[in-house]
């Protein structure tokens, strides 16, 4: 059954010009990376999304991926037929929870399942630990010299964001080197104007995607401390994270013998 796309909005660069999974030929898994998006600006982070699904459609052979954002509805609109779809968020929260049905259920998808988010892929804090180093090295900044400030979203409403950053975190500290490794966040404290470590230091976005918080926020909060490491769901390794995700979600649904 072909369903119609939503027509572009008004200025929209969304680059998303796939049709519904249902009518792409194919009899491969069909799934797909679901993050939030900028209201304001719907189709700004569309690319990457479509880019990330490319990268993990390329480690999952005959499969079909797609990227969305809840912020574009013809993005969403285009997820009819997905089996599994892939919250690329930080936290296990009121969006993934709540809104991801919501919106999708709204779009007309319906039948689908969530995976775990990025966010609590117990792989994450090593490939956050190995950015770290990187960041650091390319500034010839010594990490075992420096504090290392993992800045995450927070929230004046819910605990999900802020535990999930400092969980990563403190998981990460042991393999990362660093001297010290603290935790700053956006929308709540300690804020990450107000983290002033001594000595070198380290900024590392506990972030899914390179939104306004990442390119303005961060930045202004931060100060020119140090570096600023891209935000962890943008980095090489994050498509292996999430391809082996929904590789062992299809597993689970394959019949037992």
């Amino acid at each position: 059954m072909s369903v119609p796309l939503p027509a572009l909005c008004e200025g929209c660069r969304c680059t998303a010009a796939r049709a519904p999974v249902e009518t792409v030929p194919g009899n491969g898994p069909a799934a797909a990376i679901l993050a939030h998006g900028q209201p304001g600006d719907p189709g700004a982070l569309q690319p990457e999304l479509e880019a990330l699904a490319a990268q993990v459609q390329a480690l999952l052979p005959g499969w079909r991926i797609h990227g969305a954002t809840l912020a574009c509805r013809r993005s969403l609109a285009a997820l009819h037929g997905v089996g599994l779809v892939y919250p690329h968020f930080m936290a296990d929260g009121w969006f993934v929870r709540s809104e991801t049905p919501r919106r999708l259920a709204l779009a007309g998808v319906e039948g689908v399942r969530l995976t775990a988010p990025l966010g609590l892929d117990p792989g994450l804090p090593a490939l956050g630990a190995a950015v770290a180093r990187e960041t650091a090295a390319a500034a010839g900044i010594d990490p075992a010299t420096a504090t290392l400030v993992v800045v995450g979203h927070g929230s004046g409403k819910s605990r999900a964001p802020a535990r999930a950053a400092r969980a990563f975190a403190e998981a990460l500290a042991p393999a990362a080197g660093f001297a010290a490794v603290t935790v700053g966040f956006i929308e709540e404290p300690p804020f990450l104007a107000d983290v002033l470590p001594e000595g070198p230091a380290v900024c590392l976005p506990f972030f899914a995607t390179g939104g306004e918080h990442v390119t303005a926020d961060i930045p202004q909060g931060w100060r020119g401390q140090g570096p600023i490491a891209p935000p962890i769901g943008t980095t090489a390794g994050v498509a292996a994270l999430i391809a082996a995700t929904l590789r062992a979600a299809m597993a689970e649904e394959a019949p037992q013998d």
